[in-house]
């Protein structure tokens, strides 16, 4: 009797251990349609049943902090470093934007459900543009691939792109190209930054190399830099162009992934792991910054390196007293990961670019949204404004850069506030034009 008692009860925690692993799904080649709307289907694991294999659609590569990633061709997901066969994903059910998320069908292809139509699609729905909604001035195309890193030239105004599709290209503001592109080997341009004199601009690839380029010229200076063994995906010129710092490093505070000097140039910042660290110029730490709750995407500082503004994966955007670290602001209304920052030239307002499709500008008087987000049709990466403060430039997963109106956006907001007409009782009354 005891030795049945103990048989059931082995079998039963057996049986639940089992529950909670991923189910093996049969070996398949293709699938005509995703799960229709509704469906409660959830596959949190990448499985191609017996083979060991990867599903069709999906590769496997080393991440730079030494992960695993996964894509398909739609997604990039990190996992837990779990082996295969059965590559666990820890986030199904994201929002890609308000009311959309992503899931993985049996056969472990990424599928869209799109809540305000009430559709499931194989391709990722793009975010809808609400009726009257600020339109970009121009859209610059000419790269072939995703575009990573933007900046503004004070001088000229000209915008100047890095693309995944191993190119930098400069642009006039009406969407003229300014010359022929500039191309390293070929690889992809990840991220740059332009010299305080606006005569170079130093930026990072996809093989760890940096290039130097005369701006003018539109010509690689010297030889390629080298001394990274991952991608450089992140960097920053010191302000007297003496140095210039990129990760990816590993620290004993983590993988750093963004680092920006202070504009007196006495120290520096760096972010990864949910963690900021302020740094002496000789490399000492100086303060620790805990607050967030997911990596740390995007840092600035504010002119006077009194104040550090942080956009992360969490979804919000912290404000920082530089000195001890105290957190300030939190900024909340983007629905994904903030992946650039960028402060307006009279610093009454910050303007970030995010995973949810979108680019906000926020009142930091206020700590509001100001107005409607500008829609992009994928995720947006790059942000930067002009130095003349008329104008914003994001560009990102849609090959496109996009410049708005700084100006036509603060006049629509200023006209929503100040012709609010709030009459006395008993006639109370509240008009919004």
């Amino acid at each position: 009797m005891l030795n049945e008692e103990a048989g059931s009860s082995t079998l039963m925690r057996r049986d639940e251990a089992l529950s909670h692993l991923p189910t093996r799904v049969a070996h398949r080649t293709s699938e005509k349609n995703p799960p229709p709307y509704g469906a409660q289907h959830r596959q949190e694991a990448l499985w191609e049943g017996g083979n060991e294999a990867l599903p069709p659609r999906w590769q496997q590569f080393e991440a730079p902090d030494g992960n695993t990633q996964y894509q398909d061709d739609t997604l990039v997901l990190e996992s837990s470093k779990r082996p295969l066969p059965g590559v666990r994903l820890d986030d199904p059910g994201q929002l890609v934007h308000p009311r959309c998320e992503w899931h993985i069908s049996p056969l472990g292809r990424s599928y869209f459900i799109n809540h305000n139509t009430q559709t499931t699609s194989w391709k990722k729905p793009k975010p809808e543009h609400p009726a009257g909604s600020l339109m970009p001035e121009c859209v610059m195309e000419g790269h072939s691939q995703c575009i990573w890193s933007l900046a503004c030239l004070k001088a000229s105004c000209n915008v100047i792109s890095a693309s995944e599709d191993g190119s930098i290209r400069q642009w006039k503001r009406d969407g003229e190209p300014v010359g022929k592109p500039w191309y390293g080997d070929g690889r992809g341009v990840n991220t740059l930054a332009v010299s305080l004199d606006e005569t170079m601009v130093v930026c990072g690839s996809e093989d760890g190399r940096l290039r130097l380029w005369n701006i003018k010229e539109g010509s690689m200076i010297g030889e390629p830099w080298e001394g990274h063994d991952a991608a450089v995906r992140s960097l920053d010129w010191s302000p007297d162009a003496l140095e210039i710092a990129t990760p990816p490093i590993k620290t004993s505070h983590g993988w750093v992934v963004a680092v920006k000097y202070s504009p007196q140039g006495d120290k520096f910042i760096s972010g990864g792991n949910g963690t900021i660290c302020v740094w002496s110029r000789d490399g000492k730490l100086l303060i620790k910054i805990k607050g967030h709750d997911d990596a740390v995407m995007s840092l600035c500082w504010s002119k006077d390196g009194a104040h550090i503004f942080s956009g992360s994966a969490d979804h919000t955007i912290r404000k920082w007293r530089a000195i001890d670290g105290k957190e300030l602001v939190v900024l909340r209304g983007h629905t994904n990961a903030v992946t650039s920052l960028c402060l307006t030239p009279n610093e009454r307002y910050i303007v970030s670019a995010s995973h949810d499709c979108s680019v906000r500008i926020w009142d930091l008087k206020t700590n509001q949204a100001v107005g409607d987000p500008f829609l992009h049709d994928n995720e947006v990466w790059t942000v930067a404004t002009s130095a003349d403060g008329t104008f914003i430039a994001s560009a990102g997963i849609d090959k496109r850069i996009y410049i708005w109106s700084l100006e036509a956006a603060l006049e629509r907001h200023q006209v929503g506030v100040f012709c609010a007409l709030v009459f006395p009782y008993p006639f109370l009354m509240v008009l919004v034009v």
